[in-house]
């Protein structure tokens, strides 16, 4: 992103305006992309690099606190100079987080400040229902308005994408779900006219479902290398990290490497929201601490025999449910020990100083 435009260009807006507090000389950028120590930044003057100032990372060390792609932050950089300093995150008007992988309990920001996530899929080999639930909870919960996209669709009939939208409306999403084929270009253009100029759109899904090759219909050529389709329709893509890049017609997008797993930590409102049906029920059973299986007076038991709601809905939700409590707890637990770790240096500092 290398062309010069005002940072309404960029996604700023009043909603931005009326809670930066940025001082003298700081001025705001926005968080292109993000290389180990390095971020990434463009303003009205163009893109440069930046590191954070000392004090900040003295005093932020969770990965949540770290400017992520997408984020707006006051930075200080002199006239002439090719590298700033980067001294506040600014309030994130809308977030997109994970559990981290593995068996680690932080969370890991994917991105920040984006408007529409739009959620990839294919048709062929990556079709999940289960997984499609996932990533609608924590996009819901982060604050962006998610779209799911169905790729490939030249691998399967009419037939099978007109069942995988109709499955994918029966368990309750009511996203928009737009299908598309990145050989034939059908629904390509349904895309381009969705995104709008200083909106961030933001694409997530697993390796290979078509993510980087729409990027670069949408770019008009090709920025990220897209090896040829494995014999299964599933492709092989190089996006090694995530980006933020703006199109001729004054979208923006980000793309990002591949996801499988989408961990769940702290998305209470993302669960009620994605699943309000159950929700809803679950508030008018007899028990509050109702687990929806064999209880009397269960009004969702009541609307799963009145086939209101699938018991796979159910379980699904208990599942999710199941994973964010145990996830959430490992997080608070972790916490407790960085704090109860940070007492004791303090406490160990002071008792050298005293002798």
């Amino acid at each position: 992103m290398n062309q010069h435009c005002d940072l309404s260009g960029l996604g700023w807006d009043d909603w931005f305006a009326q809670r930066a507090d940025c001082k003298l000389p700081d001025t705001v950028a926005r968080v292109v992309a993000v290389d180990r120590d390095q971020w990434l930044l463009s303003d009205e003057k163009g893109s440069f690099r930046a590191g954070l100032a000392g004090r900040y990372w003295h005093h932020h060390h969770l990965n949540q606190e770290l400017p992520c792609v997408g984020d707006w932050v006051c930075v200080e950089k002199q006239p002439g100079d090719d590298f700033g300093v980067i001294h506040a995150l600014l309030e994130r008007k809308t977030s997109l987080r994970r559990k981290a992988a593995g068996g680690t309990v932080a969370y890991q920001m994917i991105a920040a400040n984006v408007d529409v996530v739009l959620i990839v899929q294919s048709c062929h080999f990556d079709f999940n229902p289960k997984r499609l639930e996932r990533y609608l909870v924590m996009v819901t919960e982060g604050g962006a308005e998610p779209c799911v996209l169905l790729t490939k669709t030249d691998l399967v009939s009419t037939e099978v994408l007109a069942a995988q939208i109709s499955e994918i409306q029966s368990i309750g999403i009511d996203a928009p779900i737009l299908p598309l084929s990145n050989v034939t270009g059908d629904g390509v253009g349904d895309i381009r006219r969705m995104l709008q100029p200083g909106k961030t759109y933001c694409f997530v899904g697993s390796s290979g479902v078509g993510k980087s090759t729409l990027i670069n219909q949408l770019l008009g050529h090709e920025r990220a290398e897209t090896r040829a389709v494995s014999g299964t329709g599933e492709g092989r893509h190089t996006t090694v990290r995530r980006e933020l890049i703006c199109l001729d017609g004054g979208a923006l997008v980000i793309d990002n490497p591949g996801m499988r797993e989408f961990g769940i930590v702290g998305a209470e409102s993302g669960m009620e929201s994605s699943y309000s049906g159950i929700s809803a029920l679950a508030s008018r059973c007899r028990y509050q601490d109702c687990s929806h299986t064999a209880e009397p007076g269960c009004a969702v038991r009541a609307a799963i025999e009145a086939g209101e709601i699938s018991q796979e809905s159910l379980e699904s939700f208990l599942k999710l449910r199941d994973e964010m409590a145990f996830n959430d707890l490992s997080y608070a637990e972790k916490r407790r020990k960085d704090r109860d770790f940070g007492r004791y240096i303090k406490s160990a500092k002071k008792d050298l100083r005293k002798q």
